[in-house]
């Protein structure tokens, strides 16, 4: 689901923004959730939510595929219950567009999802790909010591500047979901190494630099950094082109609407360091 190239008809059309809502697992009551992952949810869905051992595992999957559905119909124009969504050989999910196209918005739609101990992040761009993590600071044993092992040697350095504890964990984490992002938004997932490229960060927030890995289009690329709520951090990566819009919709909360969001500005593409 890559953009295609822009042509007259793509320059008349006002670029879309970047999409984002985050909705903890609390904001969709669980007799609400079993409701409609019975009417919406495929079979495939079901089988795997059935897998599950412990009920808190469950629910977060019920919760964070009730979302991918209901947010595709609000933007697709797609029924929830008539979604099909199918998965890379790499495991990365898609909307399949009808051959008449999308009923809403536009012909292209790509989407991502993150979910992280009762926090769940998806994003929706029109154009191009892509990628979204979360990640909680205070999520018991956290095992960051082989986390950082998958960084550059500069980033490694970069999080041992830090003092130990929850400074360092943050900066671990920070660098964990930027990297997560941007191997989603590239459809790699796990074939990416972690040490194959990165990234020079603010002291708070902010991606200074990026070092991308050798197959990288060459395409400049928008990170984002947000803690929706505190102790919770996300990363968003975007392709950067004359396409896209530079603001960021960012919605919380169980989407049964379209209105009622924060508007943010998104970063300039970040500078391409060798």
């Amino acid at each position: 689901m890559t953009g295609q190239a822009a042509g007259p008809e793509h320059a008349r059309e006002r670029p879309e923004p970047v999409k984002l809502w985050f909705c903890p697992n609390d904001d969709l009551a669980p007799g609400i959730a079993a409701i409609l992952t019975r009417h919406w949810l495929d079979e495939h869905e079901q089988q795997i939510a059935g897998r599950f051992l412990f009920e808190r595992d469950r629910r977060q999957y019920l919760v964070a595929h009730t979302l991918v559905r209901r947010v595709l119909a609000l933007e697709s124009g797609i029924p929830e219950a008539e979604a099909v969504i199918w998965r890379s050989a790499r495991g990365r999910p898609f909307l399949q567009k009808p051959a008449e196209g999308l009923p809403r918005g536009g012909r292209e739609l790509d989407f991502n999802l993150s979910h992280a101990h009762g926090h769940n992040l998806l994003g929706v761009v029109r154009r191009h790909r892509i990628g979204v993590d979360v990640e909680r600071l205070d999520r018991g044993d956290q095992g960051f010591g082989a986390v950082v092992e998958t960084f550059t040697a500069s980033e490694q350095a970069w999080v041992a500047q830090a003092a130990p504890g929850r400074p360092r964990d943050r900066r671990v984490l920070r660098l964990w979901t930027l990297k997560e992002a941007y191997s989603k938004a590239r459809g790699l997932g796990l074939g990416l190494p972690f040490d194959a490229f990165s990234f020079t960060l603010a002291e708070d927030r902010g991606v200074l630099a990026f070092r991308p890995p050798e197959h990288d289009s060459g395409h400049g690329w928008r990170f984002v950094e947000l803690e929706p709520v505190p102790d919770v951090l996300a990363a968003v990566a975007v392709l950067a082109d004359d396409g896209t819009s530079p603001e960021l919709h960012l919605h919380h909360g169980f989407p049964w609407g379209r209105a009622g969001y924060r508007l943010l500005t998104l970063p300039e593409p970040v500078a391409l360091s060798q």
